[in-house]
Parts: C-alpha cells; sequence; structure tokens
C-alpha cells in the first residue's frame, strides 16, 4: 500500500501547530526540522531569504522519505509571513528572552517562530513582544543550542501540554511482545 499523500494525513490531526523558520541558513538543520514536523504533524513555515535552495540535497537528506508527510508554506520575507497569518499566536525563541519556554500554554494553532543561526530574530521582533519571547535554559556560557535541537524541544512542550495528539503513543518490539 502507498504512503498516504499529506493531505489524507493531516485530516486526523486535532490541533495544529506552526513551526516558523526566520531566514535559516543550514540545510542540514532544515533538513533535520522538516522531519521533525513531518514526524509530528506539525506545519514548516519557512520564511525567505534562506542560505540554501529547498532543492538541495543535504536539506533532502536529513529529512529523508519523510517529504510526502509535510506541509510546507514559503514566504518572500517576514513581512509576507505576517501579512498571510494574521491573527495568529506567535511565540518567539530567543536566548535573550525573559521568559522560560516551558512556563507557556500554547494554543491550538500556535506558531513558535525560530530565527537564523547565526544570528536569531530581529531584536526589535523581541523588543515588542516580551511576553511572548521565550528561551530554552541553558549555562551561561554557552551561546544557543542548535536550531533543530531547540525546534524538537518547542515542538514536543507543545505536543506534550495538548497530549500528543494524533501521535502513535506506543511502540512495539519486532522480536518480542510487551
Amino acid at each position: 500500500m502507498p504512503p498516504p499523500k499529506r493531505k489524507e494525513a493531516i485530516l486526523f490531526h486535532m490541533a495544529e501547530l506552526n513551526i516558523v523558520l526566520v531566514e535559516p541558513e543550514i540545510p542540514q538543520n532544515t533538513g533535520n526540522i522538516a522531519r521533525t514536523c513531518a514526524a509530528t504533524g506539525a506545519r514548516l513555515h519557512l520564511v525567505e531569504p534562506m542560505g540554501f535552495r529547498v532543492d538541495d540535497k543535504k536539506l533532502k537528506r536529513a529529512g529523508l522519505d519523510y517529504w510526502y508527510l509535510l506541509d510546507i508554506t514559503y514566504y518572500s520575507s517576514l513581512t509576507d509571513f505576517f501579512e498571510r497569518n494574521k491573527g495568529g499566536t506567535f511565540y518567539y525563541f530567543s536566548t535573550k528572552a525573559k521568559h522560560v519556554y516551558s512556563d507557556i500554554t500554547y494554543p491550538d494553532g500556535a506558531y513558535l517562530v525560530f530565527g537564523k543561526e547565526t544570528k536569531g530574530l530581529p531584536e526589535w521582533l523581541l523588543h515588542e513582544n516580551p511576553d511572548t519571547t521565550v528561551r530554552i535554559p541553558m549555562i551561561d556560557e554557552a551561546r544557543s543550542l542548535n536550531l533543530s535541537n531547540s525546534v524538537a524541544i518547542g515542538v514536543y512542550e507543545a505536543l506534550r501540554q495538548w497530549g500528543f495528539p494524533a501521535c502513535k503513543q506506543r511502540g512495539e518490539l519486532r522480536e518480542f511482545s510487551w
């Protein structure tokens, strides 16, 4: 039986989670994030300019065979993104934030927004949104976590809060039974 098409797969999702990458620079990170989105049913939003082409082999290799599950939208700029997603609830992940990501209650339809690997999100955006800018705690000496790791942390916190809708929560052994 062929794998389900994305439109068919999305029908069973009860909650919507949106992951936004603003000007991503490293194709392997974006590929890993795409795979996380595909495996969890999260929608991926890519804001240009990007540091690679979407057909980059490194990007596709990191996402492996999950591309058919991916719901992805492209934007020409941050302005374009906000114009096309008016009324959204946005959470900005940054090392500069005052709030911890796990202290937030993420609503259905939330947008988790992440900046480029070298600079993060624009400071004007963070300054305008202090109550919805969040950080992942780490030691002072660490500059930041890898972007794909940060996205995974954010995605799974939101899904944990929602009870992991539409996600398989029990695995099976190949050679034995539980």
